[in-house]
């Protein structure tokens, strides 16, 4: 279902959309936001001399640390009494980086939203299950916003409290579940342990986010809830989710909503621009917000973009799913591995669980990298609990071997029993740093 026009728009038309609001937007900022005002000073860049798409290069980035240095509202291009809702991020590692909404701000990304659950398969009169965190996250406000403007019965569960999640699925009978993969996993293994068939649910589609996860994830996620399976994307600082989605027909790179956001692809190391197709860090610039514009935001995130009509019929550029994060990169003897990477390979492995985590070591001078992965119920049962089974050690250089062609790296593997690895209500933590306390290797 195609909600809006501007999603089969010719380029053109799109292109001449995002100049009108780009030229809005930085003189927005130029007025507004000292920050901004400075910079641009700095770089002899006035509102005026923004005259295509391709000037946006000579604005300047903005980073996650600008928005933890401008901590709270610092970066707010109107007055505080004028927003009607403030968003932060957790702050696991220093201030949270914080966002704030007009009453026009929260409109457009309810509409945004709407657009995205329309994309991946949800219509009016669906019921959507939300097991996005509520509170300051915005995944679950986003989404339920969103779910409400479409038309949805909107079941706003949040994340945790498991048993319950599975209740609710079973009597309220929903045909969309929305939730980071990981967590969404958990419940449909919860589901197995209470004796229900997940592939039994009135569920038909997933939107599911917030956490880098790989084809063979999605694979793992249709087949145990027989779903389609769709990816959505979205970060605090450019909105919250709804920035792009897949659609559930082709299920192939992710619709962004360009109309409200600017995206380019970089080199994150030369922070010049790639080819389309060609992989690097997105950067986004926000087109209709009020009162948190962002403008080159560095988000982090590795992925790559197509500008090619989508089989849906929607001429909307695509981004790929996102590969991973330059901070979540793991450079292991001078090779660069991804935690989806490895995900990738290890769902191959018919004996081993959806469930892992990458422990990073420090033995004398050098990091060491271990896997600690958990062997599934069904080959647990094979070899009769027995950890100690050779079989084990047969699966562990397996594994070992298959990071090693895949990967190119070489990683120790250690084997558990089945949930011996802590599950997360929500972002899964897939990488565990040791390297800052004593080394006990």
């Amino acid at each position: 279902m195609i909600l809006h026009d501007i999603e089969t728009s010719s380029r053109c038309e799109m292109e001449t959309l995002q100049l009108e609001r780009l030229c809005q937007t930085v003189k927005r900022v130029y007025e507004n936001v000292p920050f901004y005002r400075k910079k641009l000073t700095e770089l002899r860049v006035e509102p005026e001399q923004i005259r295509s798409l391709e000037d946006v290069r000579k604005l300047p980035f903005t980073t996650k640390k600008d928005l933890r240095d401008n901590y709270p509202f610092g970066l707010l291009a109107v007055d505080l009494k004028a927003c009607v809702r403030v968003h932060a991020s957790s702050g696991t590692s220093g201030k949270p980086t914080v966002v704030a909404y007009t009453k026009n701000d929260i409109n457009n990304w309810a509409n945004i939203v709407a657009r995205a659950i329309a994309i991946a398969g949800g219509e009016p009169g669906n019921v959507l299950h939300n097991a996005y965190g509520y509170g300051l996250f915005t995944g679950g406000l986003g989404l339920h916003y969103g779910s409400e403007r479409l038309g949805m019965v909107t079941v706003p569960v949040s994340g945790g409290n498991t048993d319950r999640q599975v209740m609710l699925i079973e009597d309220f009978q929903p045909d969309v579940i929305c939730g980071t993969p990981s967590y969404v996993l958990n419940i449909a293994e919860r589901m197995k342990e209470l004796g229900k068939d997940p592939r039994r649910t009135s569920l038909k589609y997933g939107i599911f986010g917030a956490e880098p996860w790989s084809e063979e994830m999605r694979r793992t996620l249709e087949q145990e809830l027989a779903i389609k399976a769709c990816d959505i994307y979205g970060l605090s600082e450019v909105i919250g989710p709804g920035v792009a989605i897949e659609c559930h027909e082709a299920q192939n790179g992710l619709h962004i909503a360009e109309d409200h956001f600017f995206v380019e692809v970089i080199n994150p190391h030369t922070l010049e621009p790639v080819a389309d197709g060609e992989e690097g860090e997105l950067v986004f610039t926000s087109l209709t917000k009020e009162a948190f514009p962002v403008i080159r935001y560095r988000t982090g995130d590795i992925a790559s973009i197509t500008r090619e009509p989508c089989k849906c019929g929607r001429t909307t550029t695509r981004m790929s799913r996102v590969k991973g994060r330059v901070d979540d990169m793991l450079i292991v003897r001078g090779v660069n591995v991804f935690p989806s990477e490895i995900e990738h390979c290890l769902l191959t492995v018919s004996e081993l669980a959806p469930h892992y985590q990458v422990h990073l070591f420090r033995k004398g001078t050098l990091d060491v990298v271990e896997l600690q992965v958990e062997v599934n119920e069904r080959f647990y049962q094979e070899i009769g609990g027995n950890l100690n089974d050779e079989r084990i050690g047969l699966l562990e250089k397996r594994v070992h071997h298959l990071l090693k062609n895949y990967c190119l790296v070489s990683i120790d593997v250690k084997v558990h029993a089945p949930k011996a690895l802590p599950r997360s209500e929500g972002k899964a933590i897939r990488v565990v740093d040791y390297r800052k306390e004593k080394a006990t290797l």
